[in-house]
């Protein structure tokens, strides 16, 4: 078996004021979180949650990775837009063009995310959470399909894509903005071993599928901290 993606992790300078921003939005609930940080619980087919966890480290670049949100019409477009700007988000330029439909917005710590015009096809037959696209190799979208076990949907040119088996968003890769890694990821991934697995054994088998162990985490929780085949750091968590 393999392990499971448990949450969505970013580093937030105000947990509490990120974790409302996105819970208004999704129409996720709060929940007590014992590993230091805010966690959001999915309401629909999402199977991972998201978490925020505090830092003292300003937002200084892009995000590689960031969030696609869905319409259902143009309507629904700009209630999503009108609603985001409500909560505390903002518009930004980063290049996009006009005629290309969705808006590009950043919520109250500058995290890009995209609200996507109403007939995409790519991501048809997804949420309202509909994807989560990062900067990154087809290697490291070979090693996170093999890693979480969710077969490839998309595997052409320089992109590649992920999803699980029961729905929920895709996880997208695009090596064409893939970018030498500088300074902490300030948004990873947690995974959990397997039911009855061992974190050392699934540590092992992330390192044989192309992972690098970085270092032991020390907290309420320990992890073991790795990165993928980019460099991309993520955490193991103890097993339960």
């Amino acid at each position: 078996m393999t392990c499971q993606l448990v949450s969505l992790c970013f580093d937030a300078t105000d947990p509490h004021v990120l974790a409302r921003f996105w819970s208004s939005l999704l129409g996720w609930a709060i929940a007590d979180d014992p590993r230091n940080g805010i966690a959001l619980l999915p309401s629909d087919d999402t199977g991972f949650g998201v978490r925020f966890l505090p830092t003292q480290e300003q937002k200084s670049s892009p995000y590689e990775r960031h969030l696609h949100l869905t319409s259902t019409s143009l309507g629904d477009q700009h209630r999503t837009v009108a609603r985001s700007l409500t909560l505390g988000a903002r518009h930004i330029d980063v290049g996009q063009r006009p005629e290309e439909g969705h808006v590009v917005l950043a919520d109250p710590e500058g995290n890009e995310f995209c609200i996507i015009e109403p007939g995409n096809n790519w991501l048809a037959g997804c949420g309202f959470l509909a994807e989560l696209t990062c900067a990154g190799s087809r290697e490291v979208g070979y090693f996170w399909s093999e890693a979480l076990g969710w077969p490839l949907v998309w595997d052409q040119g320089l992109q590649t894509a992920i999803r699980s088996p029961g729905g929920g968003p895709k996880i997208s890769w695009d090596g064409a903005w893939l970018v030498p890694q500088t300074g902490k990821t300030r948004l990873h991934f947690d995974l959990a071993p397997p039911p009855h697995g061992h974190q050392e054994e699934e540590v092992d088998r992330l390192v044989s599928l192309g992972a690098t162990r970085v270092h032991t985490g020390q907290g309420e929780v320990s992890c073991v901290v790795m990165a993928d085949p980019d460099g991309r750091e993520f955490y193991v968590l103890a097993s339960r």
